[in-house]
């Protein structure tokens, strides 16, 4: 085996490392050096690669994975504040922030489906084929590729979201895309870090076997990503 070959093997391995152990500790909130000195791999050159296999930061990855299970407890819980505590956050801003960041809606929002938000949603074309969009004000809710699922992603959508505002734009839903996308510039506003963890999950979510492999080529630890808690509910809203 070749040298390169050899730390590209090491690489995954360690990057498979990382996505488990956050996967198992992340209502410890693991700080970057926390899992470099678990995995044995220096701060920079981590992120780096990190970010080469999975096409996120290890930041955005944590985000993202803990407001998987946040949807969980936020709709089971009370109270806000202890959901944040038992998914490891400090406090009910944070939570208030990282649904907002992600899903463009507050926890209280999401726990009561959606209630007095504005949400417009639509249909348009991407690279990666057909695609439904959702999003409020703040930034976008929902991103996912169609194909043979069409009915069941609306149904879905609409269910979660039952007592919103709801609004079709397909004009400015393409118009949307192609920011994304294409990178060109429209008057929506959307955060980089929102629109990059929605096309991430979306891609997660492709059943299409060629648009598949695309995936695959853009995140390379994708297997490793199928068997951690950030699937759980990546064909849920």
């Amino acid at each position: 085996m070749s040298d390169k070959f050899s730390e590209e093997n090491d690489n995954y391995k360690k990057i498979t490392k990382a996505i488990k152990y956050i996967d198992e500790h992340f209502k410890e909130q693991p700080s970057i050096n926390t899992i470099c000195e678990y995995i044995g791999m220096s701060k920079y050159h981590f992120i780096r690669v990190f970010k080469e296999y999975v096409s996120l930061t290890p930041n955005q990855f944590l985000q993202s994975l803990t407001l998987n299970y946040a949807k969980e407890y936020v709709k089971e819980s009370k109270s806000l504040l202890d959901s944040s505590l038992d998914l490891g956050l400090t406090s009910s801003s944070r939570l208030h922030d990282l649904f907002v960041n992600i899903m463009g809606v507050t926890p209280k929002e999401y726990k009561e489906n959606g209630k007095n938000v504005e949400i417009t949603y639509g249909y348009g074309y991407t690279p990666f084929g057909q695609a439904l969009i959702a999003y409020t004000k703040r930034g976008i809710s929902y991103l996912g590729f169609i194909n043979e699922n069409k009915e069941d992603i609306i149904k879905r959508f609409k269910e979660v979201w039952s007592k919103a505002k709801i609004t079709q734009n397909d004009l400015e839903s393409q118009e949307l895309l192609n920011q994304i996308f294409l990178n060109k510039k429209t008057n929506l506003k959307i955060k980089t870090a929102n629109f990059q963890i929605n096309i991430w999950k979306a891609l997660l979510n492709i059943d299409d076997s060629k648009e598949k492999l695309k995936t695959n080529s853009i995140i390379p630890c994708i297997k490793a990503l199928s068997s951690s808690g950030i699937i759980s509910d990546y064909k849920k809203i």
